[in-house]
């Protein structure tokens, strides 16, 4: 359907009219940084176009899975191609196969794979996968952590609840909340504590690999051998989310990285999303033979999707993990280290105290003095001067930078971020800096 509106006022006024918010997933509202959204037509390479055609470096790239740029064109052949031999069989394909070998590749956890369409539901499906093995109910959650919006997994989570400072939702039921216990991150003695009452009700402990959607926490190090090593004494499994981390932060996602110093920090179950997809609406669990061998049709747990293994999508996400080389994370690492530098150099420029946030290439800054020596946790981060992000998304926005509208949100970068995209993110810094010095708290 064609429309003569034009403007993102307008069109925006429309969706509201027939979306919820005039949104389809709640970030998007700007309701965090306040304004109008951007209603984004075309993006290409490091650059994202909105309605009215005004061109905005890109440092959201679809939330994480442009690592090769937006629009890549072997990405677009490869779709095109598996879009003129059909668009859904409801059958199997041979490259939903290529898919998992290539992802089995790179993890070494991951022994078998199955794949579905969004990462809430590979997180939820991995839940009901653990208590189905387990035999038991209890699931251990980290504060600030955000799998997905299924019911049990809202309880002080991250990224949209992290904006609307929401503790959970409405219309998930008390028996059904009351089965997810929710921990400090990054406290084991907490961890411990939970385990001691409730060690053998205790199903699965999940955790954000690295957290990034309370903006950027990584586990202390050796958090997370200590969390495997806690629930297997336990009898409980670990199910590692990394939707966000995962083939974005190095070739085998954050496992990958702690795997190069500790190999024996092996979750049990490992949940992707984003960069599998390469922009469609791909996810997977996957995880050791003995429990991926307990979903259906092997095993009583049963999960389906009509569209899980999509040709067209799956041929994305092949193409994307086939193309993301050891040359493409030098480009993320590098780029997202220049970055957080010169961010850093621009708020200390106007006396803005802040912290940076990094795990792998995923950062993201927390401002005021409470937080500038960094942040370990959830209460931490939401302690920080939030109020001074607007002013700074705003003044990059009117620059021709496109950041994620929330301060609780990781920033992205891609391999196609070349000098000139750089140089205009570098030059619209100084203002930005500016507005988030001169921002005051709202009353």
């Amino acid at each position: 359907m064609t429309t003569a509106t034009t403007t993102n006022a307008d069109l925006f006024a429309r969706a509201q009219a027939a979306i919820p918010g005039g949104v389809n997933s709640p970030v998007r509202a700007f309701r965090s940084v306040g304004g109008t959204p951007r209603f984004l037509v075309s993006a290409r390479g490091p650059y994202v176009t909105d309605a009215e055609g005004r061109e905005y470096v890109d440092l959201v790239a679809g939330w994480g899975p442009a690592i090769l740029g937006h629009s890549h064109p072997e990405v677009i052949a490869a779709v095109q191609d598996a879009a003129a031999r059909g668009l859904s069989f409801g059958a199997s394909t041979p490259v939903e196969t290529e898919l998992a070998e290539l992802i089995e590749a790179r993890v070494a956890p991951v022994e078998k794979l199955r794949l579905v369409s969004t990462g809430t539901e590979a997180t939820m499906s991995a839940i009901r996968l653990a208590r189905g093995f387990t035999g038991r109910d209890l699931l251990v959650k980290f504060a600030g952590h955000y799998h997905g919006h299924s019911d049990g997994l809202l309880a002080e989570a991250g990224s949209g609840l992290a904006t609307f400072a929401l503790p959970g939702s409405a219309g998930v039921p008390a028996d059904v909340a009351a089965l997810t216990l929710v921990v400090p991150y990054n406290d084991l003695d907490a961890l411990r504590a939970v385990f001691a009452e409730h060690g053998d009700r205790i199903a699965a402990v999940i955790t954000e690999a690295a957290a990034a959607n309370m903006g950027v926490v990584p586990p202390l190090p050796g958090f997370n051998r200590a969390l495997v090593d806690l629930a297997h004494a336990h009898g409980a499994l670990v199910i590692s989310d990394e939707v966000l981390t995962g083939f974005r932060v190095s070739k085998g996602g954050w496992w990958g990285l702690e795997a190069e110093t500790d190999a024996a920090c092996t979750p049990d179950l490992v949940t992707f999303g984003k960069v599998v997809g390469g922009g469609m609406p791909v996810a997977a669990l996957g995880g050791r033979a003995e429990i991926m061998e307990r979903l259906a049709p092997l095993g009583p747990v049963y999960q389906a999707g009509t569209l899980s293994g999509n040709p067209v999508a799956v041929a994305a996400g092949v193409t994307t993990l086939r193309l993301a080389d050891d040359a493409v994370y030098a480009k993320l690492d590098e780029v997202s280290a220049l970055l957080q530098r010169e961010v850093s150099a621009a708020l200390s420029a106007e006396g803005v105290a802040h912290g940076v946030q990094v795990a792998g290439n995923l950062f993201s800054f927390l401002f005021g003095e409470s937080v500038a020596g960094g942040a370990r946790d959830y209460a931490t981060v939401l302690s920080q001067e939030s109020w001074r992000y607007a002013p700074f998304f705003h003044a990059m926005l009117d620059a021709g930078v496109s950041l994620p509208p929330s301060v609780f949100e990781a920033w992205f970068v891609t391999a196609a971020h070349d000098d000139a995209a750089v140089s205009r993110i570098l030059d619209a810094l100084p203002a930005a800096a500016r507005a988030a010095a001169s921002a005051h708290p709202p009353a």
